[in-house]
C-alpha cells in the first residue's frame, strides 16, 4: 500500500481500500517507508524473535528472584 501512495495514488484513496485510517498509514509508511516486503518480513521476525527472548528472560529473572528467596528463607 506505502507503493501504491508513492506512485501518486491519494492517501485517502488507499486508505479506504486497505480500511485503516490516514494515521495508521503513516506510522506503516515511517515504519516500513523504504523497505522492500522481504525486508519488512525480517523485521517483524526478529522483533517476533526479541519479544520471545524477551518473555523468557523475565521468567528466567523471576525464577532466580523465587530461588534466592527461598535459599534465604532456608538460612
Amino acid at each position: 500500500m506505502i507503493k501504491e501512495q508513492e506512485a501518486g495514488t491519494p492517501t485517502a484513496q488507499v486508505c479506504r481500500k486497505y480500511w485503516i485510517s490516514s494515521a495508521s498509514f503513516y506510522k506503516y509508511k515511517a515504519k516500513f517507508g523504504g523497505m522492500d516486503v522481504s525486508d519488512a518480513r525480517k523485521l517483524k521476525a526478529l522483533e517476533e524473535e526479541s519479544a520471545r527472548l524477551k518473555k523468557l528472560l523475565a521468567e528466567t529473572m523471576l525464577d532466580n528472584a523465587i530461588l534466592k528467596d527461598v535459599a534465604a528463607k532456608k538460612w
